[in-house]
């Protein structure tokens, strides 16, 4: 809003603002390395020590609502939630601006809407105790009201900070109406039945996740709207569903996995993966390719996030890859063939998220990741052979044997870590919450131990990169949160039971369902990525599965492979823009590029759907 006086309000929000940005930062900070340092000395005094601390889960679980709510509050400030831009990126400047301020304007709506009931929440909270610490634990559930009422100041700031008056005042009108629409049309709604559910949960859904509104804003508003005009539930309902959905203690893997893949990079462990390849493969026709291949599944398999995947193998190798003759565009197609592929490589925040909220072994997702992951992986390396065999040979001479084995020295850490993390999960030594702290450590020791000898580190990148580990969580937890009450709205409907009756009446058997699944799962991961399509839809889809007698282990594997395809599949895929802007080239010059790829994956996935063996071979 930049007329006066709007611009002395806009200034003084921006500086209130930032002030508080700054301590809330400082706070999300702390508590990553809290939670951290608890578990891992939980670790040490249950397994060293065989003597357990019976607080300290109970402290991490304290401690974790507080990470999620403030990390969420972090991302909104630096516009870090998940979301599809692909459609407001392609408007014009002047509508593009409009979209932006009518995100915010919603964000400002729907939290001012909870901020009264999530004080509700946590004041019920009070009298119940935690059993190990006796603490109140409202203490935990206050987390809810502090965080939205520092998202409400967050969003207004960032709308004043971009908005213009006009943009403003039509945005609020363009709500008004909406509300009001829906407000006089609620006889009608009752009269649908469950068919208002396609008004709430597809239309309005469908427009905000359209107009560029943050994925877990978009479900918590339209779960909102529902509790509001369809039923008589309360609208704490969606507090306390937000709580149980954030609060799970496997769900502290996410954050812990997350500051892995940022250490693994910061310590320089992932560049000497690469460096270790390109010296092995580096002089043979297509060789990067296979470099770049087989460095995405390495780093896949400790990061857990595949923009951070991207982000660290790509700079490393494409300006050789360039210089060596291979086209841009035929980088990122391989690049996002590449993402699609390693999303059953554990420890897959995908896989973490599955075993939370459907109730499967994460150990189990784990073991059964992996060959699935190595079928996909082949699946790509006959295309790139396809797509080299008639290239020149590399200009690039072949290694000495003296700088591979230095190479490979110097990588030799790196390349134990996932074997480290696989091991104590396949043999039971630790939950995956808790091999994540010991690889934090790991990893700790060995890049300090790098850092004695090559003095490589940048520890001005410590603080910025928690603070990123914390968005990065809190954007998560948030979508799982919010999903969370959103399948609960869908399941109190009866939605879920007819959808478990018409999916039974499908045919084919299990077969035929799992053929649908795909579809269904491709489209759903292009649209809301993997994470929120399975929070959403996996609670509801996993128990028809096993009613039909398929193994939860082989039908998450199909579901996220699906949802990897869907993904990086262009025009809709989330990930495949994302994959276009590291590479940074135009989405337009690489979509006939992936095409074969994705043929190629889709025969992956079909011989992955129709061999279970693949995913269930190596589980005890």
């Amino acid at each position: 809003m930049q007329a006066e006086p709007t611009r002395a309000i806009a200034r003084w929000f921006d500086t209130a603002n930032r002030a508080v940005m700054r301590v809330t930062e400082a706070v999300a900070v702390l508590l990553v390395i809290a939670e951290t340092v608890i578990l891992f000395t939980g670790v040490i005094f249950r397994y060293v020590l065989d003597n357990p601390l019976i607080w300290s889960d109970e402290l991490a679980s304290i401690l974790f609502i507080w990470l999620s709510m403030l990390g969420a509050v972090v991302a909104l400030d630096r516009g870090e939630h998940m979301r599809l831009s692909a459609i407001v990126n392609r408007m014009p400047d002047k509508w593009r601006g409009w979209f932006e301020t009518m995100a915010a304007l919603v964000v400002c709506v729907f939290v001012a809407m909870i901020i009264v009931p999530a004080y509700q929440h946590a004041k019920e909270q009070m009298p119940i105790t935690t059993p190990a610490l006796g603490l109140p634990d409202g203490w935990r559930a206050a987390a809810l009201p502090v965080g939205t009422a520092l998202m409400l100041l967050a969003a207004v700031a960032r709308m004043a900070r971009h908005a213009t008056l006009k943009q403003f005042w039509l945005g609020l009108a363009v709500i008004a109406a909406i509300g009001a629409g829906l407000w006089f049309g609620r006889p009608l709604l009752l009269a649908m039945g469950n068919y208002n559910l396609i008004i709430f949960f597809v239309v309005l859904v469908g427009l905000c996740v359209a107009g560029g509104i943050p994925i877990a804003f978009a479900f918590g508003t339209a779960t909102l709207a529902y509790l509001a005009l369809a039923t008589q539930a309360p609208l704490q309902i969606v507090v306390s569903r937000m709580d149980e959905g954030m609060s799970s203690l496997i769900l502290l893997a996410v954050p812990l996995f997350v500051l892995l893949g940022a250490l693994i990079e910061m310590s320089g462990m992932a560049r000497s993966l690469i460096d270790f390849m390109a010296a092995l493969l580096g002089h043979v026709r297509g060789g990067l390719q296979y470099v770049l291949l087989g460095a995405m599944f390495l780093v896949s398999g400790i990061s857990g996030s595949k923009a951070a995947d991207m982000a660290a193998v790509a700079p490393a190798l494409f300006p050789e890859m360039k210089r060596r003759g291979s086209k841009p565009e035929d980088l990122v197609a391989l690049l996002s063939a590449t993402g699609a592929m390693t999303e059953t490589i554990p420890p897959s925040l995908v896989l973490i998220t599955i075993g939370a909220v459907c109730s499967v072994s994460i150990s189990a997702l784990f073991i059964g990741g992996l060959l699935p992951a190595v079928i996909a992986t082949l699946a790509i390396v006959i295309v790139c052979y396809v797509n080299t065999r008639k290239e020149t040979p590399a200009r690039a001479q072949r290694a000495p044997w003296r700088v591979i084995g230095r190479n490979f020295v110097i990588a030799l850490p790196a390349l134990a870590l996932p074997i480290l993390i696989r091991t104590a999960v396949i043999e039971g030594a630790a939950t995956a919450t808790e091999v994540a702290t010991v690889g934090i450590a790991y990893t700790i020791v060995v890049g300090l131990a790098m850092h004695a000898v090559l003095r490589h580190l940048d520890f001005k990148r410590l603080y910025p990169m928690l603070i990123e580990t914390a968005a990065l969580s809190g954007a998560i937890l948030l979508i799982i949160g919010m999903a969370t009450a959103m399948a609960w709205a869908l399941t109190q409907s009866g939605f879920s039971a007819s959808l478990v009756g018409l999916m039974h009446g499908m045919p084919g058997g299990a077969t035929g369902f799992l053929l649908i699944s795909m579809v269904v799962f491709i489209v759903l991961g292009s649209v809301l990525e993997g994470i929120p399509a399975i929070v959403l839809f996996g609670p509801l889809l996993f128990p028809v599965a096993r009613s039909m007698g398929i193994p939860d282990v082989h039908y998450a594997m199909v579901v996220i492979l699906s949802m990897g395809i869907g993904l990086f599949a262009p025009p809709v895929g989330v990930g495949f823009y994302a994959a276009c802007a590291i590479g940074k080239i135009s989405p337009d010059k690489v979509m006939s590029r992936m095409w074969l790829y994705l043929a190629a994956l889709t025969v992956a996935l079909l011989i992955v759907a129709l061999v279970p063996w693949i995913s269930l071979g190596f589980i005890k």
